[in-house]
């Protein structure tokens, strides 16, 4: 009898711990290209209970496609596809090589070069700003692989969600998403130049950010890489304005940045996205698991970026703006656009709602495809309304709410039991 409960103890020791080991696993495989340890300052504590798998959305598998309502069919494939199921490795990903005016569905791009009078018209002297509103970090200025939360004072419009609050790290790049977990170089980012730098080698090396109501400019000042510290110091910044255009501007890049080295520290220039899922563990009730999913990336050419350099970076429309019904079916844009009313919401399927979509049914809602509008017509002496059907290719006029709306949907679902 005491064998068998010592056996049942031991049982349950050992699923217990299995349990523990999925609750806090880091995909392997991405952990030394895709993601490295940060410790955030100054911000919600780092929840743990997250695993980083950056599956693209190309490596998915796919269901059967809804109606498009696009003027053009000659969009890829993957934008309509509506599973979050990861496929195998060894399928093409859904990354954007950047080349000058490139189009690559969430963002229009253009690299100007170190003779082009943009590139120093581009780039802000924080010198001449405000002082008082002139933050030099502190603690990122004399850290290494540090990241600390920093709040805008306007809403700040990333792949379609408003965001009021990021992450800046010492290693070159913004964290944008709402999870706070160490692996902040896999995806949802902004980075004009991310990889080991040190601000600690330094005093001269500072962080700085600046923020005037309707930008927010963070400058890496006089950053050394860590492992090459000899190579010369690096003078970059990233700004982001409140319609969306992101700017990346290089002042001092020493070396090229193909010779950077991504052994200790991913080396990335673009912009990524991710939506999270929540897993609940069945082996211990009330605990969950979250994984990041990248559903989007944009990855700059690093062949372009030297001194003086610039890139900007155009928002361009997506299904979250569209606001009523027939607005969102009608929509002619880069994406399969489809109405959930349950939720009042108009999607892709892959933003940062992607959890609320799924388990409100919306993809089997939307087969239908169609949505009821009351039209009113205005007389002297009566007003009479009808309701018509209108379909997915309806050429309906779009109802679009401004990006620059200062309106706050909420950046993703809640991640939180």
């Amino acid at each position: 009898m005491a064998g068998a409960k010592a056996l049942d103890l031991l049982l349950g020791v050992v699923l217990l711990l299995h349990a523990l080991g999925s609750l806090f696993q880091i995909t392997r495989g991405e952990l030394t290209t895709e993601g490295v340890s940060y410790s955030t300052l100054h911000g919600p504590t780092q929840d743990d209970d997250v695993t980083v798998e950056v599956f693209r959305k190309r490596r998915w598998l796919s269901e059967p496609r809804m109606t498009s309502n696009k003027a053009s069919q000659e969009t890829s494939e993957e934008e309509s596809r509506d599973s979050p199921g990861p496929l195998a490795d060894a399928e093409a990903d859904n990354s954007s090589q950047i080349a000058e005016d490139t189009d690559h569905n969430y963002y229009t791009s253009k690299t100007y070069g170190p003779n082009d009078p943009m590139s120093k018209g581009l780039w802000v002297n924080i010198d001449q700003m405000d002082k008082e509103k002139v933050k030099i970090h502190g603690i990122l200025s004399n850290t290494h692989r540090q990241a600390a939360r920093v709040n805008l004072s306007f809403d700040f419009p990333f792949y379609g969600h408003f965001l009021r609050e990021i992450t800046v790290a010492t290693g070159g790049f913004i964290y944008t998403g709402d999870v706070v977990h160490r692996m902040l170089t896999a995806t949802q980012y902004i980075a004009p130049l991310m990889a080991n730098f040190d601000p600690s080698l330094s005093r001269n090396s500072t962080v700085i950010y600046f923020d005037n109501g309707t930008a927010l400019v963070v400058q890496w000042d006089h950053v050394h890489l860590q492992d090459s510290y000899n190579l010369g110091s690096f003078t970059f910044q990233a700004t982001l304005h409140s319609d969306g255009r992101i700017i990346f501007a290089y002042k001092e890049v020493p070396i090229e940045i193909a010779q950077i080295s991504s052994v200790n520290h991913p080396v990335k220039v673009g912009l990524s996205d991710a939506f999270v899922v929540v897993h609940r563990i069945q082996q211990i009730p009330n605990v969950r698991r979250k994984t990041i999913y990248e559903y989007h990336r944009v990855e700059l050419l690093k062949t372009k970026i030297t001194n003086s350099t610039a890139v900007e970076m155009m928002p361009l429309p997506t299904c979250l703006q569209f606001r009523s019904c027939s607005a969102c079916i009608a929509a002619e844009i880069n994406f399969n656009c489809s109405w959930c009313h349950r939720l009042n919401r108009c999607s892709s399927g892959f933003d940062r709602h992607r959890q609320d979509w799924v388990d409100n049914s919306c993809p089997d809602e939307t087969k239908d495809n169609t949505c009821d509008i009351i039209n009113t017509t205005q007389f002297e002496s009566s007003t009479t309304a009808s309701v018509t059907k209108t379909s997915m290719r309806s050429r309906a006029v779009t109802e679009a709410d401004s990006t620059q709306s200062t309106s706050h949907p909420p950046t993703s679902m809640p991640t939180e039991d």
